[in-house]
Formats: C-alpha cells, structure tokens, sequence
C-alpha cells in the first residue's frame, strides 16, 4: 500500500511543476531536486519540450563550424581529463603560428561560419601568441566569428602574462575574438569540483570572467560536466547559479552539457567509473536544464558526447540546437570517444525534419541564415 501510495504522488507532483511552469513562475531548488529524482522521464521531456516551443517555436538550430585545438600542453592536471600533457610527453605539441596560418587558408571557401577555439593551459606561450593566432584567423576568414577561450583559458592567461582579466579580454577582442566559449564549468559546487579539477579557476573566477565578456559586449554560453560523482542537489546548484547571472547580464546564449568521458582519465580510477553517462540520465539534464534555466533562449545538445541518434531524441526533451558540423576535434576523443570528428550539414537537415521540426541553420549569435 506504501508503494502504491508512492506511485500515486508522483504525477500530482509533477502537475504541480507544471502549474508553475504554465504561469511562468520560477523553479525553486526544491522544484529541481524533485524532477532530478523523479523517475518519471517522460512527463518532464513533455514539460520541458512545451517550454522549448515557447522559446522557438518548432524551429531546431545548427551551425557549420569547425575546431581548433591548439595546443595539448597543460599543466593543471585535472582528474577529468584525458587531452591535457606535460611538455615532455611524446604526444605533446603546440601548433606555431605558420602552422595556425596553414590552417586557416585552409579553412577558406568551406561554408564554415564558426571558428571554435580551445586549448589547454600551455604557460610557455606568450600573450602576444593569442593576439596573432586571432588576427591570422581573421585575415584569411575575414566573415568568420571566432568564439574561442574557456575562462579557464582566460584566468590563466591573465595570471601568467600579469594583465588584468579585462584587459585580456578586450585586447583579444580587437584582435578577433568574438564570444568565449561555455567549458570549464564543470560543477560549481566547491567540494566535487576541488576533487574532479583540483586547482582549475574555481567557480567565482568562471562567474567573474563571463560577467566581464558580457559587459564588454561579448556574449557566451554555459555548460556543466555530469556522469561522474554528482549528485542530484550539485546540478540543481549549477543550474541556479547560472540563471542568477543570466539574470543579471543575459549575455548567455545557449546551455549544454557535457557528458563525462571517463577512458583514459585519472578520476575513472579513483572512482571506478567504467562507463559514460546512461541516455536516461542525458536526457534528464537537458530537460531539466530547460526547465530550470527559464532565462536561457537555447538548449544544447552535444551530438559528439551523447550520440547522434540520442541527440536527434533531446528534441522532444526540451533541447532546440544540435550545436554544429564540427572538425579535427580532439578532446572529446582524447577520453575514449568513437564519435565521428565531423557531420554533413545534410544530416542535421534530415535528422530535424524527421522529428518534425524546421532545420535552421544559424550564426554563432543564433541569427538564421536559412531554413529547410
């Protein structure tokens, strides 16, 4: 009888969520732990897809863009990843600018309209390195918007080459940067992120750095790391702490996830995490992430880390972009990832008419190019 009772209570709750949602009240934390321990996947993917016709209507966006990994090098050792090298290892490299150049022409007359930009925190580059990386980037893709730069980038770039954390960002402004990107995040909490990244940029220098691009007129997006030692009360946080500074400067633009690739990384060791994130469990974050981030115009799925057959499912689960193209990417994959490095623009096409949905190529700033 308790267990039916159980059963019983939790459409009611479910229905009470979704009176909020309705009117356009605010979630609370408590609204947030519920529907990240509900079992009842299904009514949250329709709430949170109910939400995302709000915000756009049937249309479902992609971009055509490629990747840049710059460099391999790091030194912060973070448990998390599995890109990241010491100088002296065999399978380290940082790309000189004549090979950045190379790259660039290369990339000339491809239909790309997003050059994506990250790396890992390689202290023996200059300062003025970033500086000639974004103009090379422009002279031979003059059209194209550079989103690159994780604020962990940006926090020790600053700390290493003694510029304020403004001044970085407005000198890579006029060099070419348009936009920062959303990694580095992780998990704000204090405790699980000292654990999974050690001394990365804690979460109040993430905030800091993204309140500053926004107020210099560069937006960026969000993120969150999950599948590794989280719980349900972490994301919730994540999620809240995100809205608050959307709240106050509205300069992000879209919301992902990535899910945790745990080969190759130290923290899969120490926590005996064998696999990736279930596809229940992906799905969960992003409808929640929709529901929660009531302040967030798009919700993001990273084909590359969850599949693209599950990726094609988060329509209906709250989730309005399939993110872009992509090529040469190498972080994912460094962490075991089978993923292919790159999709025809055709697949995003057939994918999102297949779900019913209007395909609508964008720009990194979410402005529609063309619909299908």
């Amino acid at each position: 009888m308790k267990e039916a009772a159980h059963i019983k209570l939790i459409p009611d709750q479910i229905q009470d969520v979704a009176e909020k949602v309705h009117a356009g009240k605010r979630l609370s934390f408590e609204d947030g732990m519920f529907l990240m321990t509900s079992p009842d996947l299904l009514n949250i993917g329709s709430l949170a897809d109910s939400v995302r016709r709000k915000w756009n209507e049937n249309h479902v966006y992609f971009i055509q863009n490629t990747h840049l990994n710059y460099t391999n090098v790091c030194y912060l050792d973070c448990k998390l990843c599995a890109f990241g090298v010491k100088p002296e290892n065999s399978s380290s490299y940082s790309l000189s600018l004549k090979q950045l150049e190379e790259k660039f022409m290369d990339l000339r007359g491809k239909g790309f309209t997003e050059l994506h930009i990250v790396g890992g925190v390689n202290p023996r580059l200059p300062f003025s390195y970033y500086e000639d990386m974004l103009a090379l980037a422009k002279k031979h893709n003059p059209g194209i918007h550079i989103q690159a730069f994780t604020a962990v980038e940006i926090h020790y770039l600053a700390k290493v080459s003694r510029i304020p954390e403004e001044e970085v960002l407005q000198r890579l402004q006029a060099a070419g940067l348009g936009s920062i990107l959303g990694g580095g995040a992780e998990i704000f909490d204090p405790e699980i992120r000292g654990i999974i990244s050690g001394h990365k940029t804690d979460a109040g220098h993430w905030f800091h750095i993204h309140r500053t691009a926004h107020q210099l007129g560069m937006p960026s997006n969000a993120s969150i790391l999950y599948g590794h030692i989280e719980k349900p009360e972490h994301v919730v946080d994540h999620f809240l702490r995100l809205r608050a500074l959307q709240d106050e400067t509205n300069g992000f633009h879209a919301f992902f996830g990535f899910a945790f690739q745990p080969e190759n990384t130290t923290l899969a060791g120490e926590f005996n995490i064998h696999q990736t994130s279930t596809g229940w469990y992906d799905l969960k974050i992003l409808a929640v992430a929709r529901l929660m981030l009531d302040n967030f115009p798009h919700i993001r799925a990273f084909w590359m880390l969850i599949g693209k057959k599950l990726a094609q499912i988060s329509l209906q689960f709250g989730v309005d972009d399939l993110d872009g193209t992509v090529m040469e990417e190498q972080i994912v994959h460094a962490a075991g990832n089978q993923s292919s490095h790159m999709v025809p623009k055709q697949w995003f096409i057939d994918m999102i008419k297949e779900s019913g949905n209007i395909p609508a190529e964008r720009d990194t700033l979410y402005r529609i190019l063309q619909t299908y």
